[in-house]
């Protein structure tokens, strides 16, 4: 292929994943009201399980319960952000949570539910080493909302061995 028709094939599918996003943004958005929607969650629900594989605790209701009490902290966390940052974080769930835009954005076949954690960590690190910038930003935006509400609990502390703070 010719580098000039390589170059009208990816701004052609730029515009139209740039309209199709928006598209979603409007139908399905991924942040409604500062709070996360259903699709909102299910995304960061498998982000959780793929970034926090190993903090977790292994037993199945457990796992579970601590990724609920993570979601509801990043709930809280996404209602504190200033409404660009949320409408933003919102288009982007939407892309994610839809079929096109999570096998084109993050390259998983599988819906974020039925994937397993290595399928998971096989995307995450796929967009942490793409050449696309815009993958690259994806990447650290999840993850580092992920890790933030995560290890602001204080029962996470000891994951890391912070003893907190100390008393003055």
């Amino acid at each position: 292929m010719q580098r000039r028709n390589l170059l009208k094939l990816g701004l052609g599918a730029t515009i139209v994943l740039a309209a199709a996003g928006g598209g979603l943004a409007l139908l399905r958005p991924g942040v409604v009201d500062g709070r996360l929607t259903p699709a909102g969650k299910t995304v960061f629900h498998a982000v959780a399980r793929a970034v926090l594989d190993g903090s977790l605790p292994t037993e199945a209701a457990a796992r579970e319960a601590a990724v609920v009490a993570h979601l509801k902290r990043l709930d809280d966390a996404v209602a504190a952000f200033p409404e660009a940052t949320r409408r933003e974080l919102s288009q982007l769930l939407a892309l994610l949570a839809s079929p096109p835009g999570r096998l084109g954005l993050a390259g998983l076949r599988s819906d974020w539910p039925d994937a397993s954690i290595a399928e998971l960590q096989q995307s995450l690190e796929g967009m942490r080493t793409s050449a696309l910038p815009m993958r690259q930003q994806i990447y650290h935006a999840l993850r580092d909302l992920t890790n933030a509400a995560f290890y602001v609990d204080p029962q996470a502390w000891a994951l890391m061995g912070y003893p907190g703070p100390r008393t003055v």
